[in-house]
Order: structure tokens, then C-alpha cells, then sequence
């Protein structure tokens, strides 16, 4: 049984995303939060997530130190 023709959805032609980048545009540095430019600007330390993973299979495999 196929689906009602109101039923289908048309594919989305990105013009949400063209919102968003239009209002960051607009409102440059001074829209933005500063915790949230904290956030986007800080480096990325990979390898502190991996010894957290690394640290959380350890537990649930059941090790000790």
C-alpha cells in the first residue's frame, strides 16, 4: 500500500541552515555568548577523551587499576 500523496515530504532545500548563517552574519561578535565563543575557539585535546574511553572499558570490563 503506497502512501497518501499528502503523506510525502517535499526534500528540504537547506534554507533553515541559510537562516542560521545569515543571522551569524548579522549579529557577528555581538549576538554570540562569550561562553559559547570560549567553547568553539578552545583546542581540541584528543587525548584526553581517549584515556576517559580507555577508562571506561577498563571499568566495564571489570579491571582494577
Amino acid at each position: 500500500m503506497s502512501r497518501h500523496l499528502a503523506d510525502h515530504r517535499a526534500p528540504t532545500k537547506g534554507a533553515r541552515a541559510r537562516n542560521f548563517w545569515k543571522l551569524e552574519r548579522e549579529q557577528g561578535e555581538e549576538g554570540t555568548h562569550p561562553a559559547s565563543v570560549a567553547l568553539s575557539q578552545r583546542p581540541e585535546n584528543r587525548e584526553s577523551d581517549d584515556t576517559r574511553v580507555r577508562e571506561y572499558l577498563r571499568i566495564d570490563r571489570g579491571l582494577r587499576s
